[in-house]
């Protein structure tokens, strides 16, 4: 009876929860929808944090939860991050399905004992009896004025760790697709959302919009097709700003930093025989690093030119805004790369 029910409530809730047809979403919007729609879905749903309730979200991602699903499925907890990343993993042991939010990826560190040893290590210490469902979800990355402490990206940390999932989306497509796969995952996920993104808008298909559009976790999307050189790292207008230089650029937005899309990124370098990784986190063992480990691997023979490398500056991260700058990729420092690669531009070491 309980599964009639939910059928024929599902009409009807998915009207109030989404429009039928759209242009434009943002990619806050987008998150926020696909927590509303699993917790209605899945009963056993459990989501907490400092200020998830009450305050509706520092970046008011889960305004209306507690409205809607009430005080024993959306938590408020005091502002320790050690006691609710422990509540939920705890939670996950006995078969609930947690969405803890940070508030920042930074404030991530007061948990990562939980995070590691309890969440990603249970489920091969128990020799698979234990599962962990677990979605840890918040901001990454660099804000803007924020200082060193609040602007970490936390990509390569967790993405290092066997056992964890981690996911990180671009647009709107990216945020609903991937959040739902991570919340039905059940293997912990680190969701990195980038705060600079959740006011932008992007534009979504009817599919992205249909009720059972999900991504597959691990799989990277060409974003934009090209011949000359492989970009990893969305950045649509580093291609434009190529394409007239008469360089056609091939840009892969990866998704998932771990499981890691080697194939397509292989695929690609074959293809177009230079690769560019861009990131904005430390150059030193990056996500970039290991993109080209795996090219070097699988694909030397393919490349003509020396792989680029742009990453944030090898310092903490400013406070001045102009040199926060100079300290994360610029699309800039993009195209001088492609262009290098290309052998369209002085290389580096003739200049030095």
């Amino acid at each position: 009876m309980l599964a009639i029910a939910r059928q024929r409530m599902l009409g009807q809730s998915f009207k109030k929860i989404l429009p039928a047809v759209s242009v434009l979403r943002s990619y806050s919007s987008a998150a926020k929808q696909v927590i509303f729609f699993t917790f209605f879905i899945l009963a056993h749903n459990l989501m907490h944090t400092d200020m998830v309730g009450e305050y509706q979200g520092a970046y008011k991602i889960t305004k209306g939860l507690l409205e809607k699903y009430g005080p024993e499925r959306v938590l408020d907890t005091p502002i320790t991050e050690a006691g609710f990343t422990g509540i939920g993993v705890g939670a996950a042991y006995y078969g609930l399905k947690p969405v803890v939010e940070f508030m920042t990826f930074n404030f991530s560190m007061q948990a990562i004992d939980h995070i590691i040893n309890s969440a990603a290590k249970s489920n091969y210490m128990s020799a698979g009896q234990i599962s962990v469902p677990i979605v840890f979800r918040g901001p990454n990355g660099a804000a803007a004025g924020v200082g060193a402490q609040h602007s970490q990206c936390y990509a390569v940390w967790y993405a290092s760790c066997p056992g964890l999932k981690v996911l990180s989306p671009y647009n709107s497509e990216d945020a609903r697709g991937l959040l739902k796969a991570a919340i039905r995952d059940p293997d912990p996920v680190v969701f990195l959302e980038n705060e600079l993104l959740y006011g932008e808008s992007f534009p979504v298909s009817d599919e992205v919009l249909d009720s059972s559009f999900c991504l597959p976790i691990g799989k990277a999307k060409i974003e934009r097709e090209g011949k000359d050189a492989t970009i990893t790292a969305f950045s649509k207008m580093a291609a434009e700003m190529l394409e007239k230089d008469g360089i056609c650029a091939e840009v892969i937005n990866l998704r998932s930093i771990r499981p890691l899309d080697r194939a397509t990124i292989n695929a690609s370098v074959r293809k177009t025989n230079r690769l560019i990784t861009v990131e904005e986190g430390f150059p030193q063992h990056g996500v970039g690093a290991e993109i080209c480990a795996s090219v070097v691997e699988e694909s030397f023979s393919y490349l003509d030119a020396p792989v680029e490398r742009i990453a944030g500056a090898d310092v903490p991260m400013p406070y001045a805004a102009n040199l926060e700058r100079m300290a994360v990729p610029q699309v800039e420092d993009i195209v001088r790369a492609a262009k290098r690669a290309c052998y369209r531009s002085v290389p580096l070491a003739a200049t030095a």
